[in-house]
């Protein structure tokens, strides 16, 4: 005879909610097994259609609500955030059966302390990523070999800070959706159930 999981106290408590929300973004950084270590982003592209993609969760503040990210600044999403830096991240974990929809505002960083600090931290194969050329998204006629110099990579290695406004959450339960959102309009934390 199997028994039920117990009910976790976010399915009851706003601010038990907040907590698991934030820690499975921290874990997300921590553990690449994690699916929340490669969330979704979505942003505006330059023809004004909705783009999204998957990239690599960095980093993550709770105090200051960041999610650091990482990008070659040729790329579209770049020129995206630049023109206009209104982000959506969504992640899902199966195991958890939590979704989240996080919005707010993106900064971008190239050549400040920022930028350098999280190249410093990379890993030799991630930077070598940024060596490429042409410029990622260009046409070619056949597969490109990988590319070797991870030095000429720091010149098109960039940042995008995610500032969240708005987090919302969806957990799925046999017993029960429960679905909220947490929004920091003036630094101030307001948060509501909603209906699932």
């Amino acid at each position: 005879m199997s028994h039920p999981r117990p009910r976790p106290g976010h399915a009851d408590d706003l601010m038990e909610l907040r907590a698991a929300a934030f820690e499975l973004l921290a874990r997300g950084v921590a553990d690449r097994r994690s699916p929340v270590h490669t969330p979704t982003l979505a942003s505006i592209g330059l023809d004004g259609t909705p783009r999204a993609r998957t990239l690599v969760l960095r980093g993550f503040d709770a105090a200051a609500r960041t999610l650091r990210l990482h990008s070659d600044q040729r790329g579209e999403k770049f020129a995206e955030l630049a023109r206009d830096p209104r982000f959506a991240l969504h992640a899902y974990d199966p195991a958890a059966q939590v979704q989240l929809r996080l919005q707010g505002v993106a900064s971008l960083h190239t050549d400040d302390a920022v930028a350098e600090a999280a190249w410093q931290a990379s890993q030799p194969f991630s930077r070598i990523c940024y060596s490429i050329e042409p410029a990622p998204g260009t046409p070619i006629a056949a597969p490109m070999p990988a590319p070797q110099d991870e030095v000429v990579g720091r010149q098109h290695f960039g940042v995008i800070l995610l500032r969240m406004h708005s987090l919302e959450w969806l957990w799925l339960a046999a017993e029960g959706h429960r679905r909220a959102r947490l929004d920091w309009p003036d630094g101030e934390e307001r948060a509501t159930w909603l209906v699932p």
